[in-house]
């Protein structure tokens, strides 16, 4: 058992990342902020109370407050209410990092509007960990969490994602797996790498890296279970046709804006805005010259 660092925690907000899954990564200053907090909030808090036993970190009465994503703006105004009177609040979402694809938004904003002292301990995320095992490039990643669950909308927002010259991160249910491949197989050749991290620091974890018709394959025959994170390799790195290039500007153009047209064709391409948009007003005035 660790014994614990009972710290003076000045009054304010403090984010707590927490394990995936192993109970061993959390940090020793998470406990001791946990240890030492006038008072402690989380989005489950059958979940924090058995983190917390499991550490032996004491509550010595205090008691764990509910704050979710269905929590309303009076519940954050009583946590805040604590630090207005100069207590220190510790927040732990269910697992990882507070914020990352997990509740504390609005609390931070509004924690940040009354000029409240806001802190975080540093720890696990699933994204970061699943960055880090697969393989894939992570000098410039884009961090998606979770995509539409209704597939018209799921194919449309991977339209725009898929183009990107970065690592995209997703988040995604076992039960709709197999429909996110099927999509993206859908959507771009079949060569593109894609890696489906599955329950990473727990007992069964596994990564699978493959193009998407292999892992596709892969899981008809073994059933995906539990917390999946799935990385889709860097688009963009294809050379670009100067003749698609118009072609495409043209056709948004008939019924864009300039301005508008050149947005979009941008981020299609993964070009600069600036550098679309000087092509537009170049066709637009090749046009109307005789």
């Amino acid at each position: 058992m660790v014994n614990h660092k009972l710290l003076k925690l000045d009054p304010g907000l403090y984010l707590v990342a927490t394990p995936l899954g192993s109970a061993r990564d959390i940090t020793l200053r998470a406990l001791d902020i946990l240890a030492s907090a006038d008072v402690l909030a989380a989005e489950d808090t059958r979940t924090a109370r058995k983190l917390i036993e499991i550490h032996g970190v004491p509550l010595n009465g205090r008691r764990i407050i509910a704050y979710h994503d269905h929590s309303k703006a009076s519940d954050r105004s009583r946590l805040l209410a604590h630090i207005n009177n100069g207590l220190s609040v510790a927040y732990v979402s269910e697992a990882g990092t507070p914020l990352i694809a997990d509740p504390g938004y609005q609390l931070v904003r509004d924690a940040r509007e009354s000029n409240l002292t806001v802190l975080a301990a540093p720890g696990p995320s699933a994204c970061i960990t699943a960055l880090t095992v697969a393989g894939l490039p992570t000098n410039q990643f884009h961090f998606v969490g979770f995509l539409p669950p209704q597939q018209t909308a799921r194919q449309k927002k991977l339209a725009e994602l898929l183009p990107l010259n970065a690592t995209l991160v997703l988040y995604e249910s076992p039960k709709r797996l197999k429909a996110l491949l099927s999509d993206i197989e859908t959507i771009v050749e079949n060569n593109r790498q894609v890696a489906v991290c599955r329950e990473l620091t727990k007992k069964f974890e596994e990564v699978k890296v493959g193009t998407p018709s292999e892992l596709l394959e892969h899981f008809e025959l073994k059933a995906a279970k539990g917390e999946i994170v799935v990385l889709i390799e860097p688009g963009g790195s294809t050379e670009i046709d100067q003749s698609d290039l118009e072609a495409a500007l043209l056709e948004a153009m008939d019924t864009l804006r300039i301005k508008d047209a050149a947005d979009a064709v941008a981020g299609a391409f993964s070009m600069p805005r600036r550098e679309i948009y000087q092509l537009a007003l170049q066709i637009k005035k090749d046009s109307l010259t005789p």
